[in-house]
């Protein structure tokens, strides 16, 4: 009886040769960029802070990116971070929001720091893998970090403000991303004050 090939050590895992796709990043649909603003300096008027700190199209970008330096759990007070679609600034005036809102959720709570992390990383994973139907009609999502407010928030920015099914649709799907039973509000960008509806 041959045994000789059973009892030959088989190669190790790690020691098998990666494939031509393993090797390959795995890229996005879209590009994406990280914007950092911090507020917290008094007579700055808004946006003058705004940086864009860095533009990523992979999956491992974005994970390298997201592990060492945009997590809202690593923000100072007034600061803000943005993950927008690449060409678009996170500003009221730029043409891909002027005409749109934001769907806010209000983060409250002794756990609020750890819930905004987790809702910022859930609303991430979103926008990049491609999970709203509506994607086309999302501009990017901001972080705003308000210890003073007792209060976070994060928001989701459109490029519609009239289109109701599309909001509906985009405000239902990341309440269930964001997996809260908290009420999220939709406003215009030209009306912030006053909540248009919520689900």
């Amino acid at each position: 009886m041959a045994t000789d090939d059973v009892n030959e050590s088989l190669p190790a895992a790690a020691e098998l040769p990666a494939t031509e796709a393993e090797k390959q990043p795995h890229k996005l649909e879209r590009k994406w960029s990280f914007w950092f603003d911090n507020q917290s300096k008094k007579g700055v008027p808004w946006g003058e802070a705004l940086r864009k700190a860095y533009t990523f199209d992979t999956v491992e970008d974005f994970w390298g990116l997201r592990e060492t330096i945009f997590q809202t759990s690593k923000l100072t007070a007034q600061a803000e971070i943005h993950l927008f679609k690449a060409g678009v600034e996170p500003k009221w005036e730029d043409p891909e929001c002027a005409n749109g809102g934001k769907w806010t959720w209000v983060v409250t709570g002794s756990n609020r720091k750890e819930d905004l992390d987790k809702g910022w990383l859930e609303t991430l994973m979103a926008l990049i893998g491609e999970q709203f139907d509506e994607a086309d009609e999302i501009c990017g999502v901001v972080a705003s970090v308000r210890p003073q407010q007792k209060q976070d928030k994060l928001s989701l920015w459109t490029r519609t403000k009239s289109n109701e099914a599309v909001l509906m649709g985009i405000g239902k799907k990341w309440k269930e991303i964001l997996d809260v039973t908290d009420k999220i509000t939709f406003t215009n960008h030209d009306d912030s004050r006053r909540s248009r509806f919520s689900v």
